[in-house]
């Protein structure tokens, strides 16, 4: 099930990630959920799902505990350019959960190439792209994917706090915020914030620090950069083969993105 547009999601990833999995024992961790294709695909029993996008986890959270009211409101949006840039600019404050889901679902739908760009206070600001992937999404949809939801808790947090209450037996999926083969991402109109390599660092600090629980494993999609690769020596890497990435034609002994895990894969 894929309902959102998510710059970087790995939609067209889950069947070659799922092939890379171990056995699942515990909760099932995603620190970046983004879309959360993988955790679609996979329907865990028990998730711990988070993102530092707020907007993000009020619309996950809208659609697992309120999922008609959700729908409700996303259906009487009006449409339409006009009507669009007066549903970007609402204030929100105040609205209930259900609301606040219900806008963000229609702007990720009707936006221009679902980018999820914030200004610097903090606002979407994203154009207008038209109508035609809006009612992609049906009721049904939201009412099945609160089902799938209700597994899962849902939270606005940094990926260092989500790590540290990972127990034995837990399996964490990592997707942060990069560009294939590059050491930080270039394109901050593509993503919420900035993810550095000052980031990438502390990230990797603290899969070393989880990989020394020898029952928790991680696998995380990440660039092939060099400065990348060598925050993981000693650990486990995979190529992404053509076809099975975001980049189109990029050479096969060439991938720009790699898979990297504590467990061999």
């Amino acid at each position: 099930m894929k309902f959102l547009r998510y710059p970087g999601g790995k939609g067209k990833l889950v069947n070659f990630l799922e092939k890379n999995l171990p056995a699942i024992k515990g909760h099932y961790i995603e620190p970046f959920v983004g879309g959360g294709a993988l955790f679609l695909h996979l329907q865990p029993q028990k998730a711990l799902l988070a993102d530092t996008n707020k907007e993000l986890v009020d619309l996950y959270n809208g659609i697992k505990n309120y999922p008609h009211k959700v729908w409700e409101c996303f259906s009487k949006f009006p449409s339409g350019k006009i009507s669009y840039y007066k549903i970007r600019n609402m204030n929100t404050d105040g609205k209930p959960i259900y609301h606040r889901a219900a806008r963000i679902l229609y702007l990720n739908r009707t936006c221009f190439k679902g980018m999820w760009r914030h200004s610097a206070d903090g606002n979407f600001n994203v154009g207008y792209g038209g109508e035609d992937r809006r009612w992609v999404i049906t009721h049904e949809n939201i009412i099945d994917l609160s089902k799938i939801l209700r597994n899962a808790i849902i939270v606005q947090s940094d990926f260092s706090k989500t790590l540290n209450v990972a127990k034995n037996g837990d399996f964490v999926f990592l997707d942060p915020p990069y560009g294939p083969g590059e050491r930080e991402p270039k394109h901050a109109h593509y993503i919420t914030g900035q993810f550095s390599f000052k980031d990438q660092v502390r990230l990797s600090e603290s899969l070393k620090n989880l990989s020394k629980r020898v029952e928790i494993k991680w696998m995380m999609t990440n660039s092939s950069h060099p400065d990348i690769k060598n925050l993981y020596r000693g650990f486990y890497f995979k190529k992404i083969r053509r076809g099975t990435g975001r980049i189109v034609g990029v050479m096969m002994n060439n991938p720009q993105e790699i898979l990297i895990s504590n467990y061999k894969i």
